[in-house]
C-alpha cells in the first residue's frame, strides 16, 4: 500500500466581505454617478421647456423630473444596484413609487422657491431646482437602498 504524501495547496479563502462602511460609501458613488446623469437630464430638459421654450414653471419641473426619474431607472438597476435582488414587478413598482413620491417632494420644495420666494431669473430658479433636487436624492437614497434594491441575503457581497 502506497502513502500519498503530496501536498496539496489549500483552496483560496473566499474573499472577504467588503467592510459596511467600505460598502456604503461605494453604493453612494454609484448612486451619484447614476443620480448625477439624472440630474443632467432634469436640468437639461427643465431649462429647455422652461428658459428656452417658455413653458410654465411647474410643468417644466414636472416633466423634467419624470423624465430623468424614467432615465434613472435602468442605471440604478444596472450599474448601482446590480447586485441586489433580481429585476421584479414589486420592485420596478416601489422603484416607480417612491421615484414619484421624490418628485411631489422635489416640485413642492420647488414651488416653495419659485412661487413662494420668487426665485424667478434664470439663475434663481435653477438655484431652487437644484436644491429640491439634493433633498428630495437624499430620501429616494434612503428608500432605494431600503425597500427597492434590497441586499439579498443569500449574497455576501
Amino acid at each position: 500500500m502506497t502513502v500519498n504524501l503530496e501536498t496539496r495547496p489549500a483552496p483560496p479563502a473566499p474573499a472577504p466581505a467588503a467592510r459596511p462602511v467600505t460598502r456604503v460609501v461605494l453604493e453612494v458613488v454609484k448612486f451619484g454617478i447614476v443620480g448625477g446623469s439624472g440630474v443632467l437630464v432634469n436640468f437639461a430638459v427643465f431649462n429647455l421647456l422652461l428658459h428656452g421654450l417658455g413653458w410654465q414653471a411647474m410643468t417644466a419641473t414636472v416633466l423634467a423630473s419624470c423624465i430623468a426619474m424614467s432615465a434613472n431607472y435602468a442605471g440604478f438597476r444596472y450599474f448601482a444596484y446590480r447586485d441586489r435582488a433580481s429585476r421584479t414587478r414589486r420592485q420596478i413598482a416601489l422603484f416607480f413609487v417612491f421615484s414619484g413620491l421624490g418628485v411631489v417632494m422635489e416640485i413642492g420644495l420647488f414651488w416653495i422657491g419659485y412661487h413662494g420666494l420668487g426665485l424667478h431669473s434664470v439663475i434663481e430658479s435653477n438655484l431652487a431646482k437644484a436644491l429640491s433636487i439634493v433633498i428630495a436624492s437624499a430620501f429616494r437614497f434612503v428608500v432605494y437602498r431600503t425597500w427597492v434594491f434590497q441586499q439579498d441575503a443569500r449574497r455576501t457581497v
